[in-house]
């Protein structure tokens, strides 16, 4: 190792073969940096093929970046292939495509599941995000918690084990974000803690039963939404690279329809308010808010759709960004 940086972007250098800031190969930047080039030996993610036709071009001193007829895919960890930051993908325009049409096109589709098979879409997938939308609020205010189908086990009362785990969990995420120097991700950390330190020291015990509660739609809708906003990040992960975000978007959209759709229908017929008992569940969120909390139904409802307006602005944003660096990502290709 000639130094404790990145030779690209000067970052902290980790273990790894490539940079997590800029995605630079160490070995290749390196290369450019001091020879003005990289060899084709060391284009390692390149075929022979393609190795043999980048020779010519190398050897005259061209631009390894503009004129190499490497795949996008072997210019991943090329320095040049990062785009001033972006890191490469196959096909720029196809995924500036992509990132238009994916989110309105689920939300459609979750629109149309939810009146065509109302019954499966819950079933099979709001009614995962809704569970875990209790566990990750008993989480936030200090209650162990375990998402099961139609139903969480949570802890009556704070412990020890859950503040702890989660607290280990978002600090190695803010450490991740460091060594990649990743601003907005060490943002979120700092207000998962912020978040983590109210709910956990000092709201009472009956707000956090509350929070719980109103967790399953509530939290709910944040984390879909955040299953949707997911397909814009990752380039560099499994995300993008094993095509997890398709289905994390799907899910997200389905059981954002879901949930967001009974508190819209709501604001015009009480009726349609989930009130009741499930055999082998229990009451209803909506019942014990109403009930146990005091809550009416209409600041009930009230709430549940300001939430979900909310995380749809937050959502718009995030398409907002993501399609313009898809479009920033044409433009450095060209």
């Amino acid at each position: 190792m000639s130094g404790a940086t990145c030779p690209w972007c000067s970052a902290p250098r980790v273990s790894g073969a490539t940079c997590p800031r800029c995605g630079a190969s160490y070995a290749k930047a390196e290369q450019i940096k001091t020879q003005g080039r990289a060899t084709p030996a060391a284009v390692v993610a390149a075929t022979p093929a393609a190795v043999a036709a980048a020779t010519p071009a190398l050897a005259a001193g061209a631009p390894a970046r503009a004129e190499s007829p490497l795949p996008a895919q072997a210019l991943d960890g090329l320095p040049g292939g990062a785009l001033d930051g972006l890191p490469a993908i196959e096909d720029p325009v196809l995924e500036w495509k992509y990132c238009i049409g994916a989110i309105p096109a689920a939300l459609l589709l979750g629109i149309a599941f939810h009146f065509l098979t109302p019954f499966l879409q819950r079933t099979l997938l709001a009614m995962p995000v809704h569970e875990l939308g209790h566990a990750a609020t008993a989480w936030l205010c200090g209650h162990l918690a375990v998402p099961i189908p139609w139903k969480t086990l949570t802890a009556e009362t704070r412990g020890f084990v859950a503040p702890v785990v989660l607290l280990g969990a978002i600090g190695f995420m803010m450490y991740r974000a460091h060594l990649a120097e990743n601003r907005a991700l060490l943002a979120l950390g700092g207000a998962l803690l912020f978040v983590q330190a109210a709910g956990t020291l000092f709201i009472k015990p009956k707000t956090a039963e509350m929070l719980i509660v109103f967790g399953g739609d509530g939290m709910g809708m944040v984390l879909a939404a955040a299953l949707m906003a997911s397909f814009f990040f990752g380039k560099n992960t499994q995300l993008y690279k094993g095509s997890l975000r398709w289905g994390f978007l799907v899910i997200g959209a389905a059981a954002f329809v879901d949930m967001f759709a009974v508190w819209l229908a709501a604001r015009g017929d009480f009726a349609a308010i989930p009130f009741g008992e499930m055999e082998g569940v229990g009451l209803s969120d909506a019942t014990r808010l109403v009930d146990d909390f005091g809550w009416t139904a209409e600041s009930m409802v009230r709430r549940h759709v300001t939430l979900g307006v909310c995380c749809l602005a937050a959502l718009a944003l995030v398409y907002a960004w993501g399609v313009r660096q898809a479009r920033r990502r044409i433009g450095a290709e060209n």
